[in-house]
């Protein structure tokens, strides 16, 4: 499997501008199982590529191809996980789970063995009963990517799905993703503003500047690593530098 994006610009037309420029002859791949941050400003267009790999949106010129066929929908190969977890607050946890699940058809024996399995993957086993107001903001996080490891897409895409959290918590988070991806292998498509996030979590990391969004440069990381070491505290400072320049 490989997600490419081929030559890709995007454009919106609105009452402030003719026409809106957001990304930029944006070209490069993501392979099967690669886990991929996308770093740049607020508002240079990280959210709009991850709307045209979810179908949600179409680009104004160039391609964006999964296995060679054109993404011009949405399709249950494709989860996203947003900021906020758009939960029910109206199901229980192991419920919200198994909603999509539902939704699909999945008969009711098999959407019980899933959910249980994937809540037990992000450590909820015990609290599959509980409210959605009576869990923590980062426990509400892991309902929300259990929802989406059960409809088993192929790619998970992530908008800035920790921004919320305190750092201990985002931490916690941090960690049990890696743990889940090693596990699953799922391709993951991750939007964030932290430097330390995206070298924290991805195989590669693509640094967009500023809007119209166009690639500055990609980094391809090894694992595993050490973010203090010279190599890594060296990329982290240019990727820095890049970004107080586009803020400026």
């Amino acid at each position: 499997m490989s997600l490419v994006f081929d030559s890709v610009s995007m454009a919106f037309h609105s009452e402030r501008a003719d026409r809106d420029n957001v990304l930029e002859n944006i070209s490069f791949s993501i392979e099967n199982g690669e886990f991929v941050c996308l770093l740049g400003a607020s508002g240079c267009g990280k959210t709009t590529l991850l709307n045209l790999v979810s179908g949600l949106l179409f680009p104004s010129s160039g391609a964006v191809t999964l296995d060679g066929v054109p993404i011009t929908t949405p399709g249950p190969d494709r989860s996203y996980i947003f900021q906020e977890p758009a939960l029910f607050p109206w199901l229980n946890v192991v419920d919200n789970v198994k909603f999509a699940m539902k939704m699909q058809g999945v008969p009711k024996k098999e959407r019980e063995e899933r959910a249980n399995y994937y809540l037990e993957m992000v450590k909820l086993s015990d609290y599959k009963k509980y409210r959605i107001h009576e869990i923590s903001g980062g426990m509400k996080q892991r309902v929300a990517l259990a929802r989406a490891l059960t409809v088993d897409a192929r790619i998970l895409l992530m908008d800035e799905p920790f921004a919320a959290l305190d750092n201990h918590t985002k931490g916690e988070m941090r960690k049990h993703l890696l743990e889940i991806w090693e596990i699953t292998q799922k391709t993951i498509l991750f939007v964030t503003h932290s430097i330390e996030e995206a070298f924290t979590l991805a195989d590669k990391v693509v640094l967009f500047s500023a809007r119209p969004a166009m690639i500055r440069k990609i980094y391809h990381l090894s694992r595993p690593r050490d973010l203090t070491s010279g190599e890594y505290a060296d990329m982290m400072d240019e990727v820095k530098a890049h970004l107080a320049g586009e803020v400026e």
